[in-house]
């Protein structure tokens, strides 16, 4: 394994647990515990597990001007967010093509706090430093802040137990409150990566270890590594940043286009616009649901039934929950539901259709409690 791995603060605690420890995004992750991936996945699925994501990166952007200039760097519409809640929203470069997807806490006047992907925190922090103006303030909060993520039905009587708080006072779906857990101040998000129900806390890195073996301690919770993470947002179709997203694709290509509410705000600039606009969707993503358990991976190419080449797996494995293999994959031209497709998984063919996403349509990320 590579010494030049960064590890988080909980790795001494995953070893402890005999977790499989990986390289991930630069980073020594664990894939999973002893239990397995699928185990894992199912207690996600039907209970409550808690992941390790201080990996990820954390940003504050805040001074006079701050809503302004995020509006126009960011591809969703920033003036319009309210105290209180969080956006999923993209960082574009000139061509119109992802550099990144990530999230966006409105925490006060003109002051923001954004989470990245782990792999792109380097280059997201160079993107948006050079296009603030001056007066606005960027800090880099990722080696100070730790992040675990609960997730599953459970979840939300876990966070009532950990912080005293009722149902009623749980945070709405891409919502955020300030609380306390065990005495430790936590930013509680009600978002997640799974389709279940579930909880984002950020808190100081320094109580990582604390709060990770607190919450470990609770009825029904168990550790769930990385590959079960994958599996879980595959089966919901959500995309994974160097997959379904790339500085080479565009918001619009990866099905997001309504998101950025180009016909509503027809005057609203961002960087990226106009070439997105200009190029238009050049390729459309699709779900495809195989007819049996084999997987085509990543880059296997999608054939229609007369061999002709449309298209490539942009993601592709096993669904624990369904019992055959699903993929998310670029083609050439949008497919109708129920549309025959091949894939190619090394000398063999795997046959599929194209369905609806999600595959796995009884997540309960948006359950009222």
């Amino acid at each position: 394994m590579s010494e030049n791995l960064k590890n988080t603060v909980l790795s001494g605690e995953h070893v402890k647990l005999g977790a499989r420890m990986v390289p991930f995004a630069g980073w020594n992750m664990p894939v999973q515990y002893k239990t397995g991936i699928l185990t894992e996945h199912q207690h996600t699925r039907h209970f409550v597990s808690l992941f390790d994501i201080c990996h990820m990166g954390e940003f504050r952007v805040f001074g006079p001007g701050a809503r302004e200039a995020l509006d126009r760097i960011l591809a969703r519409p920033v003036f319009d967010q309210s105290y209180g809640t969080c956006r999923y929203n993209f960082l574009l470069n000139e061509n119109g093509g992802v550099i990144d997807d990530l999230i966006v806490y409105y925490m006060g006047e003109d002051d923001y706090f954004i989470v990245v992907n782990a792999s792109r925190i380097d280059a997201d922090a160079e993107q948006i430093r050079k296009n603030l103006p001056e007066g606005v303030t960027f800090v880099d909060l990722s080696p100070e802040t730790a992040k675990l993520d609960l997730q599953g039905p459970l979840s939300g009587e876990t966070i009532c137990s950990a912080t005293g708080l009722p149902a009623g006072e749980l945070p709405k779906y891409f919502q955020w409150k300030w609380t306390e857990i065990n005495g430790i101040r936590i930013l509680l998000s009600r978002t997640g990566y799974t389709g279940e129900l579930g909880f984002e806390l950020y808190f100081p890195a320094d109580k990582a270890v604390e709060l990770w073996n607190y919450l470990l301690a609770m009825p029904e919770v168990k550790p769930a590594g990385l590959g079960a993470r994958d599996t879980l947002r595959l089966e919901i179709g959500l995309s994974l940043y160097g997959h379904e997203l790339r500085e080479d694709i565009t918001p619009a290509e990866a099905g997001f286009g309504a998101m950025l509410k180009l016909a509503e705000y027809p005057e609203r600039q961002f960087i990226g616009r106009e070439a997105m606009e200009k190029q238009g969707v050049t390729r459309t993503l699709i779900a495809i649901a195989a007819d049996g358990r084999r997987a085509a991976r990543e880059e296997a190419e999608v054939f229609n039934l007369d061999g002709v080449r449309i298209g490539q797996v942009s993601s592709g494995g096993f669904s624990p929950s369904l019992g055959h293999a699903i993929a998310l994959a670029y083609v050439d031209k949008p497919l109708a539901v129920g549309t025959e497709v091949l894939m190619a998984a090394g000398s063999a063919t795997i046959t599929g259709k194209v369905t609806d996403a999600p595959f796995y349509k009884s997540g309960t990320a948006r359950k009222k409690i």
